[in-house]
């Protein structure tokens, strides 16, 4: 869902709603620092230990990069230096520069993953295509492709239609930039 908000150069721009946006309650209070629900302020002193955040800037002023889907959040575990330690909702364990922006709250429309479509129709309408399984293709278009009748895969391994490993294969780059600001990578 899309909240329309002005800034103050007066252009409309869509946001999406917290969960409790709608409320306008306060989210978190620290003894110096009081921090509103829905309010972008930087990962700094602004926003006290624990608190839930999303719609997360990786570099400062590059815009949100991390926690955007439905229901999504962050939390906020350590501040150290010039850096603030995030646990994202895959379970990584990620550093950040503090002086990074990200909004306050969690995300709405947390109940996303649990919508049933019910018909193959009701995901056309959205814009889905159907997902032809590989098996079924002939062996020009897809590696799984081509046999008589129900015939395995026919290889050592699950590949992608172009040729790539597919189910479990890791694909992040080795010498990634990022690897140093992961303290902690995503459990499978």
């Amino acid at each position: 869902m899309l909240n329309e908000k002005k800034p103050d150069d007066g252009k409309n721009q869509g946001c999406k709603k917290t969960q409790s946006e709608a409320s306008g309650k306060l989210y978190a209070l620290n003894g110096a620092c009081t921090v509103w629900e829905g309010s972008s302020k930087s990962t700094s002193t602004n926003m006290p230990l624990g608190a839930s955040v999303h719609n997360i800037e990786t570099k400062p002023g590059g815009g949100g990069r991390l926690v955007r889907a439905a229901g999504t959040v962050a939390k906020i575990i350590a501040k150290e230096g010039q850096s603030v330690t995030v646990r994202l909702p895959s379970g990584e364990i990620r550093l950040l520069p503090q002086k990074c922006l990200a909004t306050v709250g969690q995300i709405g429309n947390i109940d996303a993953n649990n919508l049933r479509m019910g018909k193959a129709g009701s995901k056309r309408w959205i814009g889905r295509r159907p997902g032809v399984r590989g098996v079924a293709m002939n062996p020009t278009d897809h590696p799984h492709g081509g046999g008589e009748g129900k015939a395995p895969i026919g290889r050592n391994k699950p590949l992608t239609p172009w040729g790539h490993p597919a189910l479990g294969k890791r694909s992040r780059k080795r010498k990634k930039y990022s690897d140093t600001l992961i303290l902690r990578r995503r459990i499978l």
